[in-house]
């Protein structure tokens, strides 16, 4: 065999790996970010925990939901760049993946659509496993 059908072109490995950590980091964002719909919902419309002195209500789940999606988010807005610069897809990508972490449940359906391209552009390139 020669040396170029084992070797793999450094963009499809790149490409390859920001695809996968796009998809973990969308589901976590996603996740993150409905627990966070549950606790609004449950705090301000149901008033699940009570209110304290002030009448502020008291926190559900935790207060730790709305900081831990917060600084996730932030993760996950690297992994959408990344992906985004290296598939060199349009702007309107970039800003329909960015929204996609803070709209409830739109990260989970374009995660989907977005894997789906970004593999098929990398088979495109000659990226498929033989």
């Amino acid at each position: 065999m020669s040396d170029t059908t084992t070797s793999v072109d450094p963009w499809v490995r790149k490409a390859r790996g920001a695809t996968l950590r796009y998809r973990v980091m969308a589901w976590i964002t996603g996740t993150l970010l409905v627990l966070l719909c549950v606790e609004l919902v449950l705090k301000y419309v149901f008033h699940a925990n009570g209110v304290d002195a002030a009448g502020t209500p008291n926190p559900v789940i935790g207060a730790w939901i709305a900081y831990a999606h917060g600084w996730i988010y932030v993760v996950y807005l690297v992994t959408v760049f990344d992906l985004w610069s290296k598939m060199r897809w349009r702007l309107g990508r970039l800003a329909t993946m960015a929204a996609a972490g803070v709209v409830p449940v739109m990260s989970f359906v374009l995660e989907r659509t977005v894997h789906a391209q970004a593999l098929a552009r990398i088979e495109a390139a000659g990226g498929a496993r033989g």
